[in-house]
């Protein structure tokens, strides 16, 4: 699933912000608006991981060590963050507390329902089976995102993830996830996902959709990531949604090895993937803030 994820990033990260292009992508390349290296990961995977090692050096989730760990990641790279994180890390980062900055961002900017949260909790779906994952995603989603149509996104996908790295179908996973929604508009557009045309948009809604519907129409790993990020729009975001979906159902054996030759940080990511699967918990988590 992580490398999955890490995959559809690098994949899609030379074409966001793109219109969607008659050229269908269908190798890494470098270039794009931060100039990125061939195979490079964006700030989706980078706090990905940090969810990840914070759930190992935890041992569960704790929203307090994750914030420090997603302002690391920040200061390193802020050009990467989106205008939510970006706006929420830079008052964490004057001594606002995470909650309060999480509001302010969500009350100036007229809402938060972006899909920063989304894409980075994966992690949350390998560490947590799918009956334990709904209410620590929507806790991790609403460390930055206050906006609980983001929160209910990211639980609708991490549950999915679960269940589907622990051998459920397609059409399990989907069904499982559908009875666990209780956002109306989510159940609505991820429920009836074969109804919209998918868009990668920057908004949580329409980027999970798009990421699901590449999933579920697709036969094999490759095609499923490769529609997600020739959509144009926020293609890193899509494509590593998709990805890390697409990595849970048909593992890591089913990623083109093309890719995975060139992708950064390969290495750390699939053993940090292992540590966690190796960790996984099975009771429900004590939600630390």
């Amino acid at each position: 699933m992580f490398a999955g994820l890490a995959v559809g990033d690098a994949l899609g990260a030379p074409l966001e912000g793109s219109a969607q292009s008659g050229a269908w992508l269908t190798n890494m390349r470098s270039g794009g608006r931060h100039s990125r290296k061939s195979g490079q990961f964006t700030d989706d995977t980078l706090q990905a991981l940090a969810v990840a090692e914070s759930l190992l050096a935890c041992r569960g989730f704790d929203g307090s060590d994750l914030v420090m760990r997603f302002l690391a990641g920040y200061r390193e790279r802020p050009e990467w963050y989106g205008p939510t994180s970006s706006a929420f890390f830079d008052l964490v980062a004057r001594g606002t507390p995470p909650q309060r900055a999480a509001w302010l961002v969500h009350k100036k900017n007229g809402g938060s329902r972006s899909n920063g949260s989304v894409m980075r909790g994966f992690p949350l779906g390998i560490f947590y089976p799918a009956e334990l994952v709904y209410e620590v995603s929507i806790a991790c989603s609403r460390l930055t995102h206050y906006d609980p149509v983001a929160a209910s996104c990211s639980a609708w996908l991490n549950g999915m993830a679960a269940d589907l790295c622990r051998g459920a179908s397609r059409r399990q996973a989907f069904v499982r996830a559908r009875a666990r929604c209780r956002d109306p508009e989510v159940l609505d557009r991820l429920g009836s996902y074969e109804c919209y045309c998918p868009e990668a948009s920057l908004d949580a809604v329409l980027c999970s959709h798009a990421a699901l519907y590449c999933f579920m129409n697709a036969k094999t790993f490759e095609y499923a990531v490769l529609s997600a990020v020739n959509l144009g729009g926020d293609t890193d975001t899509a494509g590593a949604c998709c990805g890390a979906l697409s990595g849970a159902y048909w593992g890591f054996d089913a990623i083109p090895e093309r890719w995975i030759r060139v992708l950064e940080g390969c290495d750390r990511v699939v053993r940090v993937a292992g540590d966690l699967w190796a960790g996984r918990a099975d009771k429900p988590p004590v939600l630390q803030y």
